[in-house]
């Protein structure tokens, strides 16, 4: 993958590092990509940067998140225009400029989830980092030493999301469910379900829980109509492994992808590096005779 794969903002969890490393186990070409749990659609872009195919579904829970996503690629300029009106706003609160982000997220909060509002919060929030609250409320808070990303800058890669994307991709907020009741033979499904540590319980990343025996029949029903998937759910960091391995009757095949430095474990004056899973469907199993970049989980953990 040559050049820079544009993104809109930070955002935590994000898979367009190891898009990458993610992209050299699709096929070169097939019929479409589902995202059932999208974020910030990063697999997506990054596919049709390489122009692998031409249709996309991108579906989240997360409603809001969806809306911005559909507005940055059907309408680039009027959600730059808007954005740019939003942050200006903040320099007339001078020192207090934290203040404007807890207004904006008030306003979200109450009913006005237009795309910029949704945009300005995540290019302003700690680390990216989408957090609600047990009443659904957005309640992460203000990185107090930025302002977010400057208008200029997001423009740029707005524009280039939307001219790869635009008049491709479909966009839902369905129970992920409903998106897999969609895929067919030809289509390639990508999954980033919710970390796995909060996959019985609500998650406050998103508005529902993914449950694990649940998650893995979804699968299996995969299986049974021949579509191939991705998916990234488990990993290990600092010889510790999170979360649980995807049942052996699924008959995926699980690679370990070097995700980098562990930022928390930075944080804490430690070096460890973190690894991803990525599972991969058995019908693609045999389209590679080498798989590029294969730790096994001895490997990762040693």
């Amino acid at each position: 993958m040559n050049g820079r794969i544009p993104h809109m903002v930070q955002y935590q969890g994000s898979k367009r590092n190891l898009a990458p490393q993610i992209l050299q186990y699709m096929p070169c070409k097939f019929e479409r990509l589902l995202e059932p749990f999208s974020g910030m659609a990063a697999i997506s872009i990054a596919t049709a940067y390489e122009k692998r195919t031409n249709q996309f579904i991108i579906n989240d829970i997360n409603r809001p998140l969806v809306s911005m996503l559909q507005e940055a690629i059907e309408h680039p300029s009027r959600l730059v225009e808007e954005y740019s009106r939003v942050w200006e706003e903040q320099f007339q609160y001078g020192e207090n400029h934290v203040q404007h982000f807890y207004n904006i997220r008030e306003k979200f909060n109450n009913g006005d989830e237009q795309p910029a509002n949704m945009l300005y919060l995540l290019a302003r929030c700690v680390k990216g980092a989408v957090r609600y609250g047990k009443n659904g409320n957005f309640n992460q808070s203000p990185d107090k030493r930025r302002h977010g990303t400057n208008p200029r800058t997001l423009a740029s890669n707005v524009y280039t999301i939307s001219h790869l994307l635009k008049g491709k991709a479909s966009f839902s907020a369905l129970d992920y469910h409903e998106i897999l009741d969609m895929a067919k033979p030809g289509d390639l499904v990508y999954m980033d379900p919710p970390y796995q540590g909060v996959t019985n319980v609500r998650d406050n990343r998103y508005f529902a829980g993914v449950p694990f025996d649940e998650f893995a029949h979804a699968i299996a029903i995969l299986n049974k109509k021949g579509v191939d998937y991705l998916i990234s759910y488990d990993g290990a960091c600092g010889g510790k492994e999170y979360g649980e391995e995807l049942p052996q009757e699924l008959h995926c095949k699980k690679i370990m992808l070097n995700a980098g430095l562990s930022s928390q474990a930075t944080l804490l004056g430690k070096k460890s590096t973190t690894f991803e899973a990525l599972y991969i469907s058995e019908a693609l199993i045999p389209t590679f005779d080498i798989f590029p970049q294969q730790l096994s989980l001895l490997e990762v953990l040693a």
